[in-house]
């Protein structure tokens, strides 16, 4: 009877390792589910960030060009 008990218990012992690690290998994956969302998010904010900063600068150069060009031309009429 005891052998039975014995081996009841080294089997449930096992089974609860076995679980536990399942449970820490997901969290572990979800963690770095998370992770790699958290760096993609990043990523495309950082890419986002220049584009938006690039778009401005040329925004800002075609502006200057046109102003330069119509106070050139407004100073020539004149």
């Amino acid at each position: 009877l005891f052998h039975i008990v014995a081996v009841v218990i080294i089997v449930v012992h096992i089974v609860a390792v076995v679980v536990v690690v399942v449970v820490v290998v997901h969290m572990v994956a979800v963690v770095l589910l998370v992770v790699r969302i958290v760096a993609v998010v990043i990523v495309v904010g950082k890419a986002a960030l220049v584009v938006f900063v690039v778009a401005t600068v040329v925004v800002v150069d075609i502006v200057a060009v046109v102003v330069v060009v119509a106070v050139v031309v407004v100073v020539h009429i004149v």
